[in-house]
């Protein structure tokens, strides 16, 4: 990381005490700004997506601890905006939704 001013820029990355890394964060001028990944204690990726000067944007994928996709879903300006998808344990779509500034108008 890439320090200037104590002010965040570049890639933060944070670590479970058994040295596995659990996140690597990108950050801007001190904001959230890029790519965010956290991990689960095993390694395995947990969530995936973007932010936006501080806001999450775009696409974002969250995975359950047997590797199945659990949820995917759409942000803009940090609220939940467009489909949002939710599958069971075994990989079936469960649930979608459409949302709209953060309300779900659709299900």
């Amino acid at each position: 990381m890439r320090v200037s001013s104590s002010v965040k820029n570049g890639v933060v990355e944070s670590f479970y005490s058994n040295g596995i890394l659990s996140s690597a964060v990108s950050y801007r001028h001190g904001k959230k700004d890029g790519f965010c990944k956290h991990y689960l204690r095993n390694g395995q990726l947990r969530a995936y997506g973007k932010f936006s000067i501080g806001k999450m944007t775009g696409t974002w994928k969250w995975w359950r601890e047997n590797g199945m996709l659990w949820q995917i879903g759409n942000f803009k300006d940090g609220k939940k905006n467009g489909s949002w998808k939710v599958y069971d344990k075994s990989g079936k779509l469960q649930l979608n939704y459409i949302f709209r500034n953060n309300k779900n108008i659709k299900k």
